[in-house]
């Protein structure tokens, strides 16, 4: 099973009903919100396609977001040491994550990640035209994770 990135990129104004219901159980209910979800649940990506992009997440990708946008439920970050009060590492929490034995609720993480808007922008083309066709929306591939780092 693989672990898949899902960030949303369009806000929420004139977005139907349905479709927003589905990036909230995403929990992706804010622009620049990322989420890690199964690949089981590509079904709810395809449904909010025209609002969001994703990809599959590397180890390094997923323990440089840990690091620097991981969140306890009482809005402080995550550090070495509230990890090791749970007994385990940021590298061992991403191979826990990607090999599906572990998720962030467990150990009081919050499962969404704020970002930063990119730092070079979304492209030429906006943000309403899919990634095939030069926009940021749709499915990336392994593209996410260089599309992460430039959120973070």
């Amino acid at each position: 099973m693989k672990i898949l990135a899902c960030i949303r990129i369009r806000g929420r104004v004139d977005v139907q009903q349905p479709i927003n219901q589905t990036m909230d159980m995403l929990r992706i209910g804010i622009k620049h919100a990322c989420s890690l979800i199964p690949d089981n649940q590509i079904g709810m990506l395809r449904k909010a396609k025209d609002y969001i992009t994703w990809g599959e997440i590397n180890k390094e990708t997923l323990v440089m977001l840990l690091k620097k946008r991981a969140m306890i439920s009482n809005s402080k970050k995550v550090t070495e040491g509230y990890l090791k009060e749970k007994g385990t590492t940021f590298e061992k929490l991403a191979d826990e994550i990607l090999s599906g034995k572990s998720d962030l609720k467990t150990l009081g993480i919050k499962p969404f990640f704020r970002l930063n808007p990119p730092r070079k922008g979304y492209g030429k083309k906006g943000i309403k035209k899919a990634f095939k066709l030069g926009g940021p929306l749709g499915y990336r591939g392994e593209n996410i994770n260089d599309f992460l780092k430039g959120m973070m």
